[in-house]
């Protein structure tokens, strides 16, 4: 196996930054540089997290760009994101609970990978994201639950599956219980996936995706 050099990443969040803090709690032992934290609102405490952790930060706000009263305009949120992440060349971009539609340019495809907190293709899709899938999986009456780590197309979740691991799922399981259960698991299917994606790319593989 060759060495595998630390990829220039960027992280896109949205939130708490739970996430963002699990990776750079195990960056040390991650083929990953974190060099930008991108959030998509002010308030975002992934924000903080960065800034103590010395990793610069973009806002690019979703608010800025709603047609009137309507949906976000996630083209021209697309564009104002190229516009932050193109120039710097990033090996991986990491979604990490960003709520937002990003449109892929061409330069990104394959580079660009997304934790999910069910096991795709159940529980996926536009909409569903954070409680609603604990609370879709609870009342499904489902007996096991999980993550999956996936690579990032423009469908909603629906991008090549890079890991994925499971939980039991009880009767008595709150969907809180359930959420619970789930993160655990994704402090270890991403850094895992992470390091996955890493070997590929030093072993020279080019993955080519139709976004």
């Amino acid at each position: 196996m060759p060495e595998i050099p630390p990829l220039k990443t960027a992280v896109l969040l949205s939130g708490n930054g739970t996430t963002l803090q699990n990776l750079i709690d195990r960056r040390a032992a991650l083929p990953i540089d974190i060099q930008l934290v991108v959030a998509s609102r002010a308030d975002a405490y992934g924000l903080v997290r960065a800034k103590n952790a010395g990793i610069a930060t973009a806002l690019v706000e979703s608010k800025n760009f709603r047609r009137g009263a309507g949906a976000p305009d996630w083209s021209a949120m697309g564009a104002a994101l190229d516009a932050v992440l193109l120039p710097r060349r990033f090996d991986l971009i990491c979604l990490a609970g960003f709520m937002c539609f990003y449109p892929l340019p061409p330069a990104l495809r394959g580079k660009v990978i997304n934790i999910h907190p069910a096991l795709l293709p159940a529980f996926g899709g536009r909409g569903m994201y954070g409680r609603r899938v604990h609370e879709a999986v609870k009342n499904s009456g489902a007996t096991t639950s999980g993550c999956t780590v996936h690579y990032v197309t423009n469908d909603y979740d629906a991008g090549p599956i890079i890991w994925q691991a499971s939980c039991a799922v009880s009767p008595t399981d709150t969907a809180d219980d359930i959420a619970h259960k789930v993160f655990q698991l994704e402090c270890e299917a991403y850094p895992a996936a992470i390091k996955i994606f890493a070997e590929k790319l030093a072993g020279g593989a080019v993955l080519e995706l139709r976004v």
